[in-house]
């Protein structure tokens, strides 16, 4: 794959359809001692709601849950 004049190069389609890439969709280039990793908005999703795991200080039960969802 070449990179163009303006630093642009096109993500292969069964990389696109592994990442749930589309169109909109927000990248990240992260760089470390082995070279460059391309990152999704899902991943960065997925780690804040994993950091906020326990996180809670509320003992809620099943219906009151459900009761403040549907609100």
């Amino acid at each position: 794959m070449r990179v163009t004049q303006k630093g642009q190069v096109t993500i292969p389609l069964p990389v696109r359809e592994a990442l749930g890439i589309r169109p909109g969709s927000e990248v990240r280039f992260e760089l470390d001692r082995e070279g460059a990793r391309l990152t999704t908005g899902a991943e960065q999703a997925h780690a804040q709601v994993a950091a906020m795991r326990g996180a809670g200080d509320l003992q809620l039960g099943t219906d009151e849950i459900l009761a403040l969802t549907r609100k």
